[in-house]
Protein backbone atom coordinates (compact mmCIF):
# COMPACT_ATOMS: atom_id res chain seq x y z
CA UNK A 1 0.00 0.00 0.00
CA UNK A 2 0.96 3.94 -1.06
CA UNK A 3 0.02 6.85 -0.07
CA UNK A 4 -0.29 10.13 -3.31
CA UNK A 5 -0.46 12.89 -1.68
CA UNK A 6 -1.67 14.47 -5.43
CA UNK A 7 -4.79 15.55 -4.05
CA UNK A 8 -2.48 18.45 -1.59
CA UNK A 9 -1.40 19.79 -4.31
CA UNK A 10 -4.56 20.10 -6.15
CA UNK A 11 -5.82 21.64 -3.40
CA UNK A 12 -3.51 24.06 -3.46
CA UNK A 13 -3.22 25.05 -6.56
CA UNK A 14 -7.45 25.62 -6.47
CA UNK A 15 -6.85 27.52 -3.74
CA UNK A 16 -3.56 29.70 -5.06
CA UNK A 17 -1.24 29.16 -2.62
CA UNK A 18 2.37 27.95 -2.50
CA UNK A 19 4.25 25.37 -1.17
CA UNK A 20 5.71 28.13 1.26
CA UNK A 21 2.36 29.53 2.14
CA UNK A 22 1.32 26.44 3.29
CA UNK A 23 4.67 25.38 5.09
CA UNK A 24 4.02 28.74 7.45
CA UNK A 25 0.45 28.53 8.04
CA UNK A 26 0.97 24.67 8.99
CA UNK A 27 4.24 25.00 10.89
CA UNK A 28 6.07 22.17 8.80
CA UNK A 29 9.93 22.62 7.33
CA UNK A 30 10.99 22.24 4.19
CA UNK A 31 12.07 18.82 4.37
CA UNK A 32 8.41 17.59 5.28
CA UNK A 33 7.12 19.11 2.31
CA UNK A 34 9.74 17.61 0.37
CA UNK A 35 8.67 14.22 1.50
CA UNK A 36 5.10 15.59 0.57
CA UNK A 37 6.37 16.00 -3.11
CA UNK A 38 7.86 12.32 -3.22
CA UNK A 39 4.43 10.61 -1.53
CA UNK A 40 7.29 9.59 1.39
CA UNK A 41 5.45 8.49 4.95
CA UNK A 42 4.98 11.43 7.34
CA UNK A 43 3.40 11.63 10.47
CA UNK A 44 -0.04 11.84 11.44
CA UNK A 45 0.79 14.90 13.35
CA UNK A 46 2.23 16.42 9.90
CA UNK A 47 -1.27 15.78 8.44
CA UNK A 48 -3.26 16.87 11.18
CA UNK A 49 -1.52 20.10 11.18
CA UNK A 50 -1.95 20.58 7.30
CA UNK A 51 -5.85 19.52 7.44
CA UNK A 52 -6.52 22.34 10.21
CA UNK A 53 -4.63 24.58 8.40
CA UNK A 54 -6.32 24.32 4.79
CA UNK A 55 -9.71 23.38 7.11
CA UNK A 56 -9.89 20.01 5.50
CA UNK A 57 -9.66 16.68 6.30
CA UNK A 58 -7.42 14.16 5.11
CA UNK A 59 -9.58 12.16 2.43
CA UNK A 60 -9.49 15.82 0.92
CA UNK A 61 -5.42 15.79 0.90
CA UNK A 62 -4.14 11.70 0.39
CA UNK A 63 -5.32 9.11 -1.79
CA UNK A 64 -4.31 5.36 -0.10
CA UNK A 65 -3.17 3.24 -2.90
CA UNK A 66 -3.39 -0.55 -2.45
CA UNK A 67 -0.89 -2.94 -3.75
CA UNK A 68 -1.94 -4.63 -6.90
CA UNK A 69 -2.18 -8.27 -5.95
CA UNK A 70 -1.06 -11.16 -8.83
Amino acid sequence: MSVSCNKLFKLLIDRKMKKKDLREKAGIGNSTMTKLANNENVTVEVMAKICTALNCKMDDIIDIIPDDKE
